[in-house]
């Protein structure tokens, strides 16, 4: 019988049951691993965590390990270091992007200043590498690799594509260390902590990175048509501090192949002036509009079939059927 349990996909109910029970006591494993005696850590460590969050790859790291025992040891602390990461990524993340909300609060560089959030993401990164390290070698080698992707991904965010690297190439790459990178991490740890066949533990590090690039290329969609209300983030708040998404690539390449008074409308004001709030909402107006949308869209669930299809390698039964659902809930959610 399907589940209807909130935050877990349409899956067996069952699982979904243990899945939820696990995913409570990884919240509290999650807010016992920031814990410090630090005054001024004690609350910018538990700010983003406290402002809620999908617990995306923590969840993930349970759909593995559901391949083989879900209780097994170190399960849960694989969940945890995931997330641990993540939430580091955003402190530095939203330094570089100059963002000012997250999660439908104040960033913590707008509470604290740049100093503060990036010492704070380091901060969880070094909590998340203690718990590596009482996973086994094994995680700590594959949390490291992890570590460095993430780096490189934004740093190559950052400088751009080289000269004659295909723009589309190069941003299918920073998706592919920025986010699917920690999605792979995820589900090759939790297969291979549940004492699931390394092929198992194979098959879930392909899908990581392929279901990573789709979810990627579906929040590039919900940038610009959800609100802040429901997204907690500013729509269009890439396009003001020129980082670019797929819709925009597309654009670009449209405007250069076959250029119509439209796609070159929305180049120019891409490469304009976008510090006030009406010409970035008047921007992302006119790509709401843009079939680049939809074709982003389209992309996004390309990708995600791909990864569905690389669940076929998979044994066939609840656990992949789960998985298969969580993969459709990435790519179609609404915020």
């Amino acid at each position: 019988m399907p589940s209807t349990l909130p935050g877990v996909p349409d899956i067996d109910e069952d699982l979904a049951s243990r899945i939820v029970d696990r995913l409570g006591a990884i919240e509290h494993l999650l807010r016992d691993s920031v814990s410090s005696s630090d005054d001024m850590m004690r609350w910018t460590g538990r700010h983003l965590m406290d402002a809620g969050g999908k617990r995306v790859r923590p969840m993930l790291v349970l759909l593995a390990a559901s391949l083989g025992d879900i209780d097994a040891a170190g399960v849960q602390d694989a969940a945890v270091l995931v997330e641990l990461t993540h939430l580091a990524s955003l402190y530095h993340d939203d330094v570089m992007d100059s963002a000012p909300t997250r999660r439908g609060t104040d960033s913590a560089h707008a509470l604290w200043g740049n100093n503060v959030a990036i010492l704070t993401g380091d901060f969880l990164f070094a909590r998340a590498s203690a718990l590596s390290a009482r996973i086994g070698t094994d995680a700590v080698r594959l949390h490291s690799e992890t570590f460095e992707r993430l780096c490189l991904g934004q740093l190559h965010e950052t400088v751009g594509p080289k000269a004659g690297e295909d723009p589309f190439e190069h941003y299918i790459s920073v998706l592919s260390d920025k986010t699917a990178s920690l999605l792979s991490l995820a589900g090759g740890l939790g297969a291979s902590l549940s004492g699931a066949p390394e092929s198992t533990a194979d098959v879930m590090r392909r899908y990581g990175e392929k279901v990573g690039v789709a979810f990627q290329l579906a929040d590039d969609v919900l940038d610009l048509e959800s609100d802040a209300d429901t997204s907690g983030k500013t729509p269009g708040i890439d396009l003001r501090e020129g980082v670019p998404t797929m819709p925009t690539l597309l654009v670009r390449r449209r405007a250069a192949a076959h250029p119509d008074s439209r796609s070159l409308e929305i180049v120019e004001r891409l490469d304009g002036d976008l510090s006030s709030d009406s010409a970035l909402d008047e921007l992302v107006g006119l790509l709401r509009a843009d079939p680049a949308l939809e074709e982003t869209r389209e992309l996004a669930a390309r990708t995600a079939d791909e990864a569905s299809a690389t669940l076929a390698e998979l044994p066939a039964g609840d656990a992949r059927d789960a998985l298969t659902a969580f993969t459709t809930t990435l790519v179609r959610r609404n915020r």
